[in-house]
């Protein structure tokens, strides 16, 4: 069984694919773990040079060096060090083949599939022989991480990182992906038409009108901490209503709150849809 599936090289300013080793595993949790490598691939600038993000039986590894990123999927049963050992001689296999100018200076996704070949012979180096050629070179691997732990990384982490406000995920120039929320169900139109009810009829209380304008908004468009906005918003709602015990009788206040919390409920477990271009590879 292969332990290292895929390997990626990227720049680390914009996202930009550089390289990738081409795999032909067509399991899902692998096919979920590249979108997310693609996707933390955005967002290296933000985070240190060493970073793990774990999955159920697939993990993902990276190390940036020089502005460029050095990326895999490997099975959880590799140890960690023999999958930063990978990353360290695709590293070096990468500068020793172009020089930092030309990675610089790279506009179009993938500028340097000749070097997929090299990946390919590495990672079957790696899957045969189970490590390095050279057990020093993991020693000193092992030295490393013990003296400096990659960073464990959440990937709700990366989702809020790469989040923006306007329904999309963060895009690099040239990198020809997008993140786009998954399309509005027949429930989720049932839920906003509700909310427009619900705001014609607090037309005249305008703290309410916005309550119910701002969960059309966190339904509609993707926005960072949407749970915690979501929560404070549904509570917003509640007590508002129990203020107008008085002046309302109960099927309305039901009625107003129901609208909200399924309002909230769909807002939570509407997710960012995948789309990736590959490029080929």
């Amino acid at each position: 069984m292969s332990l290292i599936l895929f390997a990626f090289v990227v720049r680390v300013r914009d996202g930009l694919p550089l390289s990738a080793s081409t795999d032909f595993e067509h399991n899902r949790e692998l096919q979920e773990r590249k979108q997310q490598l693609r996707t933390t691939s955005k967002a290296l600038a933000r985070f240190p040079d060493k970073g793990t993000i774990k999955g159920r039986e697939l993990n993902i590894y990276f190390v940036s060096s020089e502005g460029v990123s050095y990326m895999t999927v490997c099975h959880c049963s590799l140890p960690v060090a023999k999958a930063f050992c990978f990353l360290e001689d695709l590293r070096w296999e990468f500068t020793a083949s172009f020089k930092s100018t030309v990675v610089a200076l790279a506009a179009r996704p993938y500028p340097f599939l000749e070097f997929d070949g090299t990946i390919q012979k590495l990672k079957q180096h790696y899957n045969q022989n189970g490590g390095p050629a050279l057990e020093v070179t993991l020693a000193e691997v092992q030295e490393d991480l013990r003296l400096h732990p990659p960073q464990v990384i959440n990937w709700e982490e990366v989702e809020l990182t790469n989040g923006t406000a306007n329904g999309h995920m963060e895009q690099s120039p040239g990198s020809g992906q997008n993140g786009r929320l998954q399309q509005v169900t027949a429930a989720g139109i049932l839920s906003l038409v509700l909310n427009i009810v619900c705001a014609s009829l607090n037309i005249i209380r305008g703290v309410h009108l916005i309550e119910y304008t701002f969960q059309c908004h966190l339904y509609l468009f993707h926005s960072s901490r949407k749970k915690p906005k979501s929560f404070t918003l549904l509570s917003a709602i509640v007590l508002c209503n129990f203020y107008l015990l008085g002046l309302r009788n109960p099927w309305q206040l039901i009625f107003h709150v129901s609208v909200a919390s399924l309002s909230t409920f769909l807002i939570l477990t509407r997710k960012l849809q995948d789309r990736t271009n590959d490029c080929g590879v």
